[in-house]
């Protein structure tokens, strides 16, 4: 840190002295013909004699290497490096002095001629190039820099700049989310913009953030999930709707969690979750072709194939394969047992339905690793979706459980969505939000509150539809061989960051 301090005030003194000797170290722009990637693609089959074609790029220095009276530097924008070279005597003693005083982290802008050099590499021969932001703070060293992972994420801007497959991943989520658009774009359905800050929260079963409107003088909750305004929409008329958007979830954080989320959900009218199946298969196989050229993507220590169909499991079939139980057979009692057995916490009041579930969730979860749909859930898991339509043993009444038609997707063991054939009685959806609204004000944190403007929506009539959303994040993860979620969040939830020392503060304290 004492170095870096030392360095910090020298490049200080360097920007005073460039000004005292009329060269401004920050102007304002600079006329680009190529980026790197383009003038490599361009120039491929350039001689070793510099090309008649005169370019223009920038980018920031990564190497400076001065040898007598030449100086190669490498630069990079946002496609690639390039070599540039300049010679003193074809810029002037002056210019060339210039040149020599940059350093690596300062951004340049140059003018010149392609070649090839002796070695194959193609490179710019320069005949006037341009300070264009001197870097105050030095990149960290090449084999003894970036390297602790709190410190790039902390620091994602210089993560960034020295990691150019940090850089891709995030291009390839761009890809991504392209890809997801374009698909739902292609099926007829409308992006639109519902609230972030929410008087009641719902759609998901979670613990919300909680802020205060000072004008209005309210409480207000960042949203958990989008799903009860997209669903208002289905009642206005539009009949196939989707949002990106960031949900808020105040909850751990580990490999696959992030207090703060990206998620795409879409409702279709007159579809139910057997539509949305197919769908969630074409926008993975969409996405993994445009983030990966196949279907087949390399995760960790496994092929993944993504090629539709994927393989469907109802959550009793399931949890009978994978846990060899059969829980339909089994009391309540006798279920209780398992789960202490297996010390599953649950709450002393649970159903059935619920005690299935969490038996599902310890037991199974981690078991499905090619993309699967776990199907038909019990209803006590959701107050938003429609009753299984074909009754089985155990469903209501007669029986003591009762089943939706819901499926979440897993890949790798990671569950990634959820999916339902949306409910529309208004009745029965009263009834079940206030049950929900029954568990919250009996302890459960992240039972769905009671709202009322909802079901008024929904009494006014609402189509039958589809609804699905998926997680982003753990999309990109998957399809870019990331191994945290914090991976492919350019700016991940992290702690405070505490002062590294006295140097440390000194070389910032003049700056926010």
């Amino acid at each position: 840190m004492q170095d870096d301090h030392r360095i910090i005030q020298d490049r200080i003194k360097k920007v005073e002295a460039l000004r005292s000797e009329g060269v401004e170290p920050y102007p304002y722009r600079y006329e680009l013909t190529h980026r790197c990637a383009e003038l490599c693609a361009q120039f491929a089959d350039v001689g070793h004699e510099p090309a008649p074609d005169v370019v223009s790029l920038a980018g920031r220095i990564m190497l400076h290497r001065p040898m007598g009276k030449t100086l190669f530097m490498t630069i990079q924008d946002g496609t690639d490096r390039m070599q540039l070279y300049f010679r003193r005597d074809h810029l002037g003693d002056e210019t060339f002095a210039l040149a020599k005083k940059l350093a690596a982290g300062d951004l340049v802008g140059a003018r010149g001629r392609p070649f090839t050099t002796n070695t194959g590499e193609l490179t710019v021969y320069v005949d006037e190039f341009t300070l264009l932001c001197a870097a105050i703070r030095p990149l960290p060293e090449k084999y003894h820099g970036l390297h602790d992972k709190e410190l790039r994420y902390r620091q994602r801007y210089v993560d960034l700049i020295m990691n150019p497959e940090v850089r891709d991943t995030f291009v390839k989520r761009a890809k991504i989310i392209a890809s997801i658009r374009d698909t739902l774009d292609g099926h007829g359905f409308l992006e639109v913009e519902t609230p972030t800050l929410q008087p009641i929260y719902g759609g998901a079963k979670a613990r919300p953030f909680v802020t205060h409107h000072k004008a209005l003088d309210m409480r207000l909750f960042l949203r958990v999930s989008n799903e009860l305004y997209l669903k208002r929409l289905l009642v206005g008329g539009f009949e196939r709707v989707y949002e990106f958007v960031k949900d808020f979830r105040n909850e751990g954080m580990d490999r696959t969690h992030n207090p703060e989320f990206t998620q795409v959900e879409f409702y279709m009218a007159y579809g139910d979750y057997t539509d949305a199946m197919r769908l969630v298969e074409e926008i993975w196989e969409r996405a993994a072709l445009a983030a990966c050229g196949s279907t087949k993507v390399a995760y960790q220590d496994t092929v993944l194939d993504f090629t539709p169909p994927w393989e469907r499991l109802t959550m009793i079939e399931a949890i009978r394969k994978h846990a060899g139980l059969d829980v339909m057979g089994l009391s309540l009692d006798e279920l209780r047992a398992y789960c202490t057995a297996h010390e599953i916490e649950v709450g002393k009041d649970a159903t059935k339905g619920l005690l299935i579930n969490f038996i599902f969730e310890h037991a199974c979860e981690g078991k499905f690793i090619q993309p699967t749909f776990i199907t038909e859930f019990p209803i006590e898991t959701t107050p938003l979706c429609k009753p299984r339509r074909e009754p089985k043993d155990g469903d209501g009444p007669d029986g003591d459980v009762r089943f939706v038609e819901r499926f979440e997707p897993y890949v790798y063991g990671w569950e990634l969505g959820n999916a339902y054939s949306e409910l529309n009685d208004p009745q029965l959806q009263r009834a079940l939000l206030e049950q929900q609204a029954e568990r919250g004000r009996a302890g459960d944190e992240e039972a769905h509150p009671m709202d009322e403007d909802f079901v008024r929506a929904v009494e006014y009539g609402m189509p039958p539809a589809a609804g699905v959303g998926i997680g982003v994040d753990r999309m990109v993860m998957l399809l870019t061989n990331s191994y945290s979620i914090r991976d492919v969040i350019l700016f991940p939830m992290l702690r405070p960051e505490q002062p590294s020392g006295p140097a440390e503060a000194a070389g910032t304290q003049d700056r926010p």
